[in-house]
């Protein structure tokens, strides 16, 4: 199996980040990364309790998607 810090995109940063207002005073973060043009793609993260990290908007070609990433009720930066 190759080194995961090997076979990964390069880092890149958010173009993008807010927060989501939900039911229950709670609030949702995203933040988009890659091509704002490029085909859309959701990354969920595991859980529970945890949150999303900047070396998961390195899975995706950021030339060709527009990389989602949002946490959870409750986890990482959401409420």
């Amino acid at each position: 199996m190759k080194d995961p810090l090997t076979w990964h995109y390069p880092e890149i940063e958010p173009f993008r980040t807010g927060r989501l207002p939900v039911s229950g005073g709670h609030d949702l973060y995203f933040e988009e990364s890659g091509n704002p043009k490029g085909k859309p793609v959701v990354f969920v993260h595991g859980g529970p309790g945890g949150g999303t990290e900047p070396k998961m908007r390195r899975f995706f070609h950021p030339e060709r998607y527009r990389i989602v990433l949002f946490d959870q009720r409750g986890s990482g930066k959401s409420t």
